[in-house]
C-alpha cells in the first residue's frame, strides 16, 4: 500500500502466523486496489479491461461504501479523480485496517493494534494495561508530537493531510482548488474505517471540515492550519492524555 504497517499483539501466546496473515491480507488489498499496479483489479477497471460482471465482491463492497460516504458527506467524498479515473484509496486504507484488526479478534486476541500509514485501530489495552495512547505529529515540525490521545472503547484514529504526500486530496466541488489553508485533520471515530473516510471528506472541505466534525455524532476532530494553529471539536479534550 506504499506505507509502513505495524501490528502489535499484547496477549500472551501471540502467534507469528496470525500476524503474517494480517500482512498477507494487506498484500491482497494492495494487489487489488493499488492504482499504481498495472495488473491490479482497479487498474483493469480503469482501463476498461474488466467488465462489471467480473468484478470481485470486495470491489463491489468498496464501491458501495464509497457511494454511501459521498451521500453522507454532501459530495465531499468522491472516488472519481480529476482525470476521470476511479481511486478509492481514501476509503480503502481504513477499511483494510479495520478488516485486518477484525481478523485478530476472530483469532481470539483481546489486546492489540493495527496501524498503516499513521491510521490506527486499537483493541483492549496496551502492555501497561492502560488505554492505547497515540501521538499526533506537528505537520510543520514532524519530529514533534503536539497532542497525545487515549483511544477508548476500541476506537480508531485517522489523519488526512498534505504534509507528507503533498496536495493529493482535492475538493470534489471545485476540482481546480488547491487545499492550502489547512495541513492536517485528525479524526477519532468508533473504528478506523469510519474515522478514515470522514477524515478524507472533512479535509476536502478545508477549514469548514472541523465544523462538519463538530456536528457529526460519534466523532471528534483536531485540525491544524497552515499557520500551525489548532482547532478541536468540543469533545476532543476528553481524549487528550493527561500525564499523571
Amino acid at each position: 500500500m506504499g506505507m509502513p504497517i505495524t501490528v502489535e499483539i499484547v496477549d500472551e501466546g501471540a502467534a507469528n502466523s496470525d500476524v503474517e496473515k494480517v500482512f498477507d491480507y494487506f498484500r491482497y488489498v494492495d494487489d487489488k486496489f493499488s492504482v499504481y499496479k498495472n495488473e491490479s483489479e482497479i487498474t483493469k477497471i480503469n482501463n476498461k479491461l474488466l467488465p462489471e460482471k467480473e468484478w470481485s465482491e470486495d470491489m463491489k463492497v468498496v464501491f458501495k461504501l464509497s457511494r454511501q460516504t459521498k451521500n453522507e458527506t454532501n459530495g465531499y467524498f468522491d472516488i472519481i479523480t480529476n482525470d476521470g479515473k476511479i481511486n478509492p484509496s481514501g476509503l480503502v486504507k481504513g477499511w483494510a485496517i479495520y478488516n485486518a484488526a477484525e481478523s485478530l479478534k476472530k483469532a481470539g486476541y483481546k489486546n492489540y493494534y493495527v496501524e498503516a500509514g499513521g491510521d490506527i485501530q486499537v483493541q483492549g489495552e496496551n502492555n501497561e494495561k492502560k488505554a492505547w495512547r497515540v501521538g499526533i505529529k506537528n505537520p510543520l515540525k514532524q519530529n514533534e508530537i503536539v497532542k497525545v490521545v487515549c483511544l477508548l472503547n476500541n476506537e480508531g484514529i485517522a489523519t488526512s493531510g498534505t504534509y507528507i504526500r503533498g496536495n493529493h486530496i482535492y475538493n470534489p466541488k471545485n476540482r481546480e482548488e488547491i487545499i492550502s489553508e489547512i495541513i492536517s485533520l485528525t479524526v477519532i471515530g468508533k473504528n478506523v474505517y469510519e474515522a478514515d473516510r470522514f477524515a478524507t471528506a472533512a479535509f476536502a472541505m478545508g477549514k469548514k471540515g472541523i465544523e462538519f466534525k463538530e456536528k457529526l455524532a460519534g466523532f471528534e476532530g483536531y485540525m491544524i492550519d497552515k499557520s500551525g494553529i489548532a482547532t478541536m471539536t468540543t469533545g476532543f479534550k476528553n481524549y487528550v492524555y493527561k500525564n499523571p
